[in-house]
């Protein structure tokens, strides 16, 4: 046998679909993890944040992990979440509840196409917001449809991002002198609450816990309190940034900022680092101290410490809010919302419901 015969790589096949509250569907997500962490786009496709949406958020929604591969060997692998009921459809776990992009992990295109194909063969429509537009799942199912159903895309929000060189080491050298002008007005501000020092934290897991209680308690202080978006104002998302940060925490990955006036914590930072970038989750300030713009030092500091430790990247998570492209960054990742409609009766009533749902939309415009 030739030696290009032996290198071959064996063929995917569909794997068992596995639910996650099963000890084998979270040993066989970790394991997918294990072996297609260099195909991930995203650290929201890391196991550990599934584990941990699946522990709080989702806790009462079936989760469940599509596979292609061997038996022990998973190529691809996906896992999808949905509300009870028999017409429900499958969505990307923490798109809605915390609105962060996913993807699946997919060793080429080929493996990509065998989960498609393996996801269509359920039957029910999906509704996959935020997907990155270049992900290989978004062709694998446009084929896979094909005789099975209608596919729509339309464009999602995108995902903010600074691409990093060297030069970032000196992060205000990017703004125009209006820009620095303004960020020096705020140093000088914050000297005169107090002596000012900034805290970059890689946390071990028996300090996580006093960290993350001081870092959301700087977000109750600010006007996410009253908003109700801050982490403490809703259990479940307390809970769920705890379990995820935490486990991120264990595996060396997770970084805490403050920006502290006289030893006080007024501005802090909730990320990871990963892949050689630095992912942003979380922001918060403490509004006694908005004079002096914490967030925004915060932020020049960290994107200072990022580059000169030699990271690619700076990407902020959640929603793409209008005040990231007015100061920092107007280079985006693109992400798109992809659904199925199935030919059966699921799809002709999710057809239905996103038509009357278009419709309400339009009578609301209408009616301003």
């Amino acid at each position: 046998m030739s030696a290009s015969m032996l290198s071959c790589t064996p063929p995917a096949i569909p794997l068992d679909p596995v639910s996650l509250d099963r000890p084998e569907g979270a040993g066989a997500l970790l394991l997918g993890w294990a072996r297609l962490e260099s195909r991930a786009s995203l650290p929201t496709q890391d196991a550990r944040f599934v584990l941990a949406l699946g522990q709080t958020l989702l806790e009462h929604s079936p989760i469940v992990l599509f596979q292609a591969g061997l038996p022990g060997r998973p190529a691809a692998m996906l896992a999808l979440c949905r509300s009870a009921g028999v017409l429900a459809r499958w969505r990307l776990p923490g798109a809605r509840e915390i609105y962060e992009p996913g993807d699946a992990l997919c060793r080429d295109e080929e493996t990509a196409g065998v989960l498609a194909r393996q996801i269509v063969a359920q039957g029910r429509p999906l509704d996959l917001d935020r997907l990155p537009a270049a992900s290989p799942l978004i062709p694998a199912l446009r084929e896979a449809m094909k005789g099975h159903g209608w596919l729509r895309l339309r464009p999602a929000a995108p995902c903010p991002r600074i691409e990093l060189d060297p030069t970032w080491g000196e992060p205000e050298s990017h703004f125009n002198a209006g820009r620095r002008s303004d960020f020096r007005r705020a140093a000088r501000r914050a000297a005169e609450f107090g002596e000012v020092s900034f805290e970059l934290v890689t946390p071990t897991p028996d300090r996580f816990d006093a960290l993350f209680d001081e870092a959301i308690g700087v977000e109750l202080q600010g006007w996410k309190r009253q908003a109700g978006t801050a982490i403490a104002s809703d259990p479940g998302k307390e809970a769920f940034f705890r379990a995820y940060l935490r486990s991120a925490a264990e595996a060396g990955t997770l970084r805490i900022a403050f920006l502290r006036i006289a030893g006080k914590a007024v501005a802090m930072q909730l990320a990871v680092e990963w892949a050689g970038r630095y992912w942003l989750y979380k922001i918060g300030y403490d509004e006694a101290y908005a004079r002096c713009s914490p967030g925004t030092l915060l932020m020049l500091h960290t994107l200072g410490a990022a580059a000169r430790r030699g990271l690619r990247g700076y990407e902020l998570l959640g929603e793409a809010e209008p005040w990231i492209a007015e100061l920092w960054t107007r280079d985006e990742g693109q992400c798109l919302r992809l659904r199925t409609y199935p030919f059966n009766l699921r799809g002709a009533v999710a057809v239905i419901a996103d038509a009357l749902a278009w419709i309400g939309r339009r009578m609301g415009r209408a009616g301003r």
